[in-house]
Order: C-alpha cells, then sequence, then structure tokens
C-alpha cells in the first residue's frame, strides 16, 4: 500500500511538471519567407507577424501582442515572441515559417596600440592621413552600452553628421538626446529578449541602466578602441601614461546596447542588427559570441549577411576559449573574425623571494616602486583548501588569522582576477601573487589591483610553491617598476585567443586575422572604479582589459579606415585589404610566435593587422553576395538551411550545374584531402587597385609534402579594377592513413616592385588530410 500511495504521488507530480513545463513561456526567434505567401493579405509587415501568433495562442483571453518582443525586416523576415512548448510545434506547422530557433546567451569575450600599429599622426604619406582618420564613416558597436562623458567621445574637430544617418539617441535612465554629439551619433538599447529571461534582480545587487548609459565598462572600452577622439594625458593612474586615441579617431560612433549583466541574447542582438542596417552605418563590430555553432542556428552569421548586403562590414571577436582546437566563433565567411594579439608594454612587477630568487610579474596597480613604500619582506602563504577553495580565493575561504598581514598566493582560474584580490583585501591580505595554472601557462593578462598585487607565470608558479613548501617562515617583497615598451617580442598570439580549423566550414580559414588584445588601455565609466568590482572606490576615465573583445574593435576601426579610403568599396573588398596585407613577422623581424612555437595559421589566419599597408592593398579579392550561396551550396548544405541563411530560395543543383569547379573567392585558401583524394584545384581572381599599369609575379612556400602548381604565373593588368583570374593546382605526396589527420601549411603571393611603390599580397595555405 505504502508503495501505491508513493508510486502515485510521484506519477502526479511528474504530471504537473510536464504541464507546468508544457505552460512555461520561453523566447524563440522565428524566421519567415521573405516573400511569404500569406504576407499578401496584410498591410503591414508587423501585421503579417502578429498573425501568426494569433493562430498559435491558445489562450483567448491574452493580447497576441504581449507575447511579441520584436519584429524584425532588414537583419531577418520574422519577430520574436513568448511562446509555450505546444504552440511552438503548432507554429512549426504553419505556413511561411522557416526555422524557429530558441533565444540564445551570448556573452561579452588604447593609449600605445595605435602606435604599435605604425598609425603616426603627424605622418603625411600614413595611413591615418590617407584615410582621412576614417572621416564620414560610421561604426556600429554592438556591446554593453557607453559612457557618453568620456573625454574619448568629445567631439571637438568632428565634422557635422553624415546626411545619410537615420539613427537616434534614445532617451532612457540617466541618458537623453543630449549625451550625443557629432563623435557619439547614436545609441539605442534592446532589452526585451533580457527581461523576459532574467531575475528581477542581479544576484550582487548592481543594476543596469535600462538605457544606452553603460553599468559594465566593456562597450565604453570597445567603442573607444573601434572610433575614440584623440585624449592627451591618459593613464590609469599613473600606468602606460600617453595619448590615447582609437583607430579611427575621426569616425563616428553609434552604440547599441544589447549585452546585461546576465549576457546577451539573440533576439536582442538581432533586433539591434535590424536597426543598425536602416540606421546607416558602415562597419559593425561585436565584441561577443559563444563557442562555434552551426550557420544556420547561428543568429549573428544570419543577421550578418543581411548586413553584408547593405554594404556593411561586420567585425567580430573570434572567442577567448583557446587554446582550444576548433573553439574559433563567428565563423561565417562573409564576417571578418578577429583573434587576439600581444603589444611590446609590459608593466613588470617583480616577486623578491626570500632566498633572493626573483620571479618576474606583471600588474598595473599603482605602486611606488616599491611594495607600502618601506621595501620590507613580508611573509608569504598559500592556502590550500579543497573544501573551502582558498587555494582560489573564494569568497570567505581564506581564514583571517592564517593571512593578516601577509602576501597570498591565489590560483588563478574560477573567479575573476580582480576579485581574488579584494577577497585578500576583505581578509586583512597585505598583498597577493596571482599564480597561473597549467590552463593558463605564461599568459599575463593584468589588472590595476585593489591592493599590492603582480600575477605570475606557470613555471614561476612552481618555483614559488616550492620555495613556500621548502621554508618554515616563506618571505617575499613585491617591486613594481612601472611601464616598459619595446623590450620584448612582440606581437605574440594571446593563449586564450580562439583557434581554428572552422568547426562548421573548415574549407575556410578562421580566424581571419589577430590584432592587439591584451592589457588593451580605453575609455571607462567614470562611477566605476578601473577594476570593475562594486568594492573599488577609486575613479578613472581609462581602464586596462584584455580579450579578442579588445581585439575586435582594432580591425573594426582598421575597417573604417579603410572604407574612408575606398568609399565604394565592398565588405569583402575591405576584409581582403586587411589580410592580404597582415603581418606574419613580429617586429625584430622573426616569425610571430605561439606560446614557444611559431604560430600556425589557426592561430593567426592570415596574419597580424597592419593598417599602414592596408589602406594601400594593391589588389583585392571581391566576393559576391551570390557568391556567398553558391559556396553553401558546394558544402552540401540543404536548400532550406540555405534559406535561414541566406533568405534565398534557391536550387543547388541549377547553381552548381552552373559553376562547376567554383572556389570561393577567399584571401585565404584551405584545402582538405579526404581519404584517397590526391590532387585538388581552386580558382582566384584579384581585382587591381594600386597603379593601373602593373605586373605581379607569383612567389610561393609550398605546404611541406604538397607540390604545388599556379597559372599563371605573372599578373600584368594595364587597367584599375581591373580583374585576372587564376588556377592552383595542390598534389599532395604524403600517405596517410584512414583514421589519421594531419595539416600543413604555406602561402602564395603576388609581389609588385617598381620605384613608386611595393605591393606584396599574400595569401596563408591550409592543407588538411583527413
Amino acid at each position: 500500500m505504502e508503495y501505491t500511495k508513493s508510486h502515485f504521488f510521484v506519477s502526479t507530480l511528474f504530471l504537473c511538471l510536464l504541464s507546468l513545463r508544457a505552460n512555461t513561456l520561453q523566447t524563440y526567434i522565428v524566421q519567415l519567407h521573405p516573400q511569404g505567401v500569406t504576407s499578401s493579405s496584410f498591410t503591414s509587415k508587423a501585421d503579417w507577424h502578429l498573425s501568426f501568433l494569433e493562430q498559435t495562442m491558445s489562450s483567448v483571453d491574452e493580447d497576441p501582442s504581449s507575447r511579441l518582443l520584436y519584429s524584425y525586416h532588414s537583419a531577418m523576415e520574422g519577430f520574436a515572441a513568448q511562446l509555450s512548448e505546444s504552440e511552438l510545434e503548432y507554429l512549426k506547422m504553419l505556413p511561411d515559417v522557416v526555422a524557429i530557433r530558441p533565444d540564445r546567451i551570448h556573452q561579452i569575450h588604447t593609449t600605445y596600440s595605435y602606435k604599435f600599429l605604425g598609425l603616426d599622426p603627424a605622418s603625411k604619406e600614413g595611413a591615418w592621413h590617407k584615410s582621412s582618420f576614417g572621416r564620414g564613416t560610421i561604426i556600429g558597436v554592438l556591446d554593453t552600452g557607453v559612457w557618453p562623458e568620456s573625454p574619448s567621445f568629445n567631439d571637438y574637430g568632428m565634422p557635422r553628421v553624415p546626411k545619410k544617418w537615420r539613427g537616434i539617441c534614445q532617451q532612457g535612465v540617466d541618458f537623453n538626446s543630449s549625451n550625443c554629439n557629432r563623435k557619439l551619433i547614436g545609441a539605442r538599447f534592446f532589452t526585451r529578449g533580457h527581461r523576459v529571461a532574467s531575475m528581477p534582480n542581479s544576484p550582487d545587487g548592481v543594476q543596469d541602466y535600462a538605457s544606452p548609459r553603460d553599468t559594465q565598462g566593456h562597450g565604453t572600452h570597445t567603442s573607444s578602441t573601434a572610433g575614440g577622439a584623440s585624449v592627451g594625458m591618459a593613464s590609469v593612474l599613473g600606468n602606460a601614461a600617453g595619448v590615447a586615441r582609437g583607430m579611427a579617431p575621426g569616425a563616428h560612433v553609434a552604440v547599441y546596447k544589447v549585452c546585461w549583466l546576465n549576457g546577451c541574447y539573440s533576439s536582442d542582438i538581432l533586433a539591434a542588427m535590424d536597426v543598425a542596417i536602416i540606421d546607416g552605418v558602415d562597419v559593425l563590430s561585436l565584441s561577443l559570441g559563444g563557442f562555434p555553432i552551426p550557420l544556420f542556428d547561428d543568429t549573428i552569421a544570419i543577421g550578418s549577411f543581411r548586413a553584408m548586403e547593405h554594404g556593411i562590414s561586420v567585425v567580430c571577436a573570434a572567442g577567448n576559449n583557446g587554446p582550444i582546437e576548433s573553439s574559433v566563433a563567428n565563423e561565417a565567411p562573409w564576417i571578418a573574425t578577429v583573434g587576439a594579439s600581444t603589444l611590446d608594454r609590459r608593466f613588470p612587477a617583480i616577486v623578491q623571494m626570500g632566498d633572493g630568487k626573483v620571479l618576474y610579474g606583471e600588474s598595473m596597480y599603482p605602486g611606488n616602486r616599491l611594495m607600502r613604500s618601506t621595501g620590507k619582506e613580508v611573509e608569504v602563504v598559500y592556502v590550500s583548501d579543497e573544501n573551502t577553495g582558498s587555494e582560489f580565493c573564494f569568497r570567505g575561504s581564506l581564514p583571517r588569522a592564517k593571512v593578516r598581514g601577509k602576501i597570498v598566493v591565489c590560483d588563478r582560474g574560477v573567479n575573476g582576477r580582480a576579485e581574488k584580490g579584494e577577497v585578500v583585501k576583505e581578509a586583512g591580505g597585505a598583498g597577493m601573487i596571482l599564480a597561473n595554472t597549467e590552463v593558463n601557462l605564461e599568459e599575463d593578462s593584468v589588472d590595476v589591483h585593489v591592493l599590492p598585487a603582480t600575477l605570475i607565470g606557470y613555471k614561476e608558479s612552481i618555483h614559488l610553491k616550492a620555495y613556500i613548501n621548502s621554508t618554515r617562515r616563506p618571505m617575499a617583497r613585491i617591486v613594481f617598476e612601472g611601464t616598459v615598451i619595446g623590450k620584448s617580442r612582440a606581437p605574440a598570439v594571446a593563449q586564450f585567443s580562439a583557434r581554428g580549423p572552422s568547426f562548421s566550414n573548415p574549407s575556410i580559414l578562421k580566424p581571419d586575422v589577430i590584432a592587439p588584445g591584451v592589457n588593451i588601455i580605453a575609455a571607462w565609466p567614470q562611477n566605476m572604479g578601473p577594476t570593475g568590482l562594486p568594492e573599488d572606490s577609486r575613479r578613472v576615465n581609462f581602464t586596462v582589459m584584455s580579450g579578442t573583445s579588445m581585439a575586435c574593435p582594432h580591425a573594426s576601426g582598421i575597417a573604417a579606415l579603410v572604407r574612408t579610403a575606398h568609399p565604394k568599396w565592398s565588405p569583402a573588398a575591405i576584409k581582403s585589404a586587411i589580410m592580404t596585407t597582415a603581418d606574419v613577422t613580429d617586429h625584430s623581424g622573426n616569425p610571430i610566435m605561439d606560446g614557444g612555437k611559431p604560430a600556425g595559421v589557426f592561430a593567426i589566419g592570415a596574419g597580424h593587422v597592419n593598417p599602414v599597408r592596408a589602406v594601400d592593398p594593391g589588389l583585392i579579392y571581391d566576393i559576391r553576395p551570390e557568391e556567398y550561396v553558391t559556396h553553401l551550396c558546394t558544402l552540401g548544405y540543404k536548400k532550406s538551411d540555405i534559406l535561414t541563411i541566406t533568405h534565398r530560395n534557391v536550387s543547388c543543383l541549377e547553381i552548381l550545374k552552373m559553376n562547376r569547379g567554383f572556389s570561393l573567392n577567399y584571401p585565404s585558401i584551405s584545402v582538405t584531402f579526404k581519404h584517397g583524394m590526391r590532387s585538388k584545384m581552386i580558382r582566384r581572381r584579384v581585382t587591381n587597385v594600386g597603379n593601373p599599369h602593373s605586373t605581379y609575379l607569383l612567389e610561393v612556400m609550398a605546404p611541406k609534402e604538397v607540390r604545388v602548381k599556379v597559372k599563371p604565373q605573372r599578373l600584368v593588368f594595364t587597367g584599375i579594377n581591373q580583374s585576372l583570374s587564376y588556377r592552383v593546382w595542390f598534389i599532395s605526396r604524403k600517405r596517410i592513413r584512414k583514421d589519421e589527420m594531419s595539416f600543413a601549411q604555406g602561402h602564395l603571393a603576388w609581389v609588385n616592385s617598381n620605384n613608386s611603390s611595393f605591393h606584396k599580397v599574400k595569401s596563408p595555405i591550409s592543407v588538411t588530410w583527413k
């Protein structure tokens, strides 16, 4: 009898949970056919979208418009709405419904970097003067918003707002139209997807502004990196002093706040892209993403295709999931995907141990050369307790009796780097040594810590812990040495920068390029401390951040420079200019490094951005929108998937018949030899944008165990915008087992050299056997 009662209770509970789940509302993005047969019955697209909810909703008492979050028209035809599971199933069966995707959450992934990239305001022959500093170009930034009072958004010397601009300065909490100017020409916020998915209050009590105003700092930092104005005497509490400038200091900036304290929802992102296309932006910069997903499920890829069709360059962060293989996100071929690199600027903060040995560390704590000004040694402790997580310095994990007045060693990982320092400070610690683990190795992202602190690499952390375990009372001091420039090799690949090959499309080499993304100094909200921690009472105009989030706006700003110099170029042409002029060597002339080895193409793509050469590339690889559709057909995408991605209803059978032997005209080359395949031929087409009469000669470095044959070996141009084609044959000499995978790399370049100019148009080659 007891078993029967229990069984009945469990069964009833299970049925109740199922019923509750079926009636729980969730946000979905519903994509409709752009030429839907049912749309002709309605006077507006918004009414058409609403009709699907009217047909679907089970409750007759509920207003369908209360469920509609967004109506999309430019980035996609469709809408975002809240649906129950039963409504979702019914909606799938209605005519003109192409695809339905659940709302996904994405995460957000400079006083010196412009100099490091060779941008010089005084040079009359430099990229800034050739591109008029990006004047007239509009960079749209999708991020956490903006702090408009930052000096980086001062509009002194800016030209008038372009006539084509149709955007607005949206009012909200602590934000109105007066916050925009000739530099920050537009600001909007998108909160509906976030609002219906979120709890009323954030767990730490921090409230986000229901407006374009930035609560987190990330958006202020990225937008100023892309197009910030010139700001003299910029520094972070005295460190890294100099003139701060964005990559395109003459460009206009429009901010679209899509990211909130708990993340960035794809319904909000798509709504922002939808509006940005109509507003008239020229470049879209998205420092957000996650892990790679198929293109037909990727809201950013789908919205970006429409943006590209409207002539907008879309630049995205590759993600911070490196060095994991195939971790690169935002991998659509019409997106410029940007990984992260280092600068040759360092912030030494040396650990002097009691045994006389020295460990190299880095920090932007505003120290005065010697810790606590006395320079006395302090006892150093490493509190390791798996039950409390004290080795990671979690909140509440450090016993005050053990750490008071001492330097505390905290392992990196799980919680934030600066947050660990706050935990040590609250427990009475005198300082902190942040120790990289095997995951981080020697990666050196610095912070403006709230107490004397430094970050040491994994090798140094092993030495430090061995010293601590070797003596009863280990001692140490931290010596802060300020800012040091030009003493280290750079650029190098950031360890966290996501790597290829592309998960969903290995026929395209990703990332496309790398750009500065480690220890980047840019604008910061004036109501926040430089660490972003609620407890940090210090106030600054600039702070330091690391991530592919920081690399992305560098490339976005450079795209703006190229577009200003060449306003009629397509997004593909602009990306080609950036890729084919990228550097594969560091500033010492040696190969760019990735840890202890030369960087491969899956880490750097075409190489490190070089804006000086990008504005004058000589030749470009252009791609028409319909060529991307043909490319998707060659990959075997279904008709329904291609409609979802490109909004084009096509027959791949017919397209492939008309384009036999098609190769996407991409600036990089990826070749895959499947088992038993020995040779492959690809075609490319280059357009002359340099001297009218110019001859380019071939330079090839063949991948190992591959023979490369190119016809013709010389390209002779007789006019501007003339296009010539060439073919490349790859012949494999490698024997490989059926279950084995192998890689090789090389490059192909077209070189033009005369008395007045030099152009080297370089394409990386990636070869995969599988």
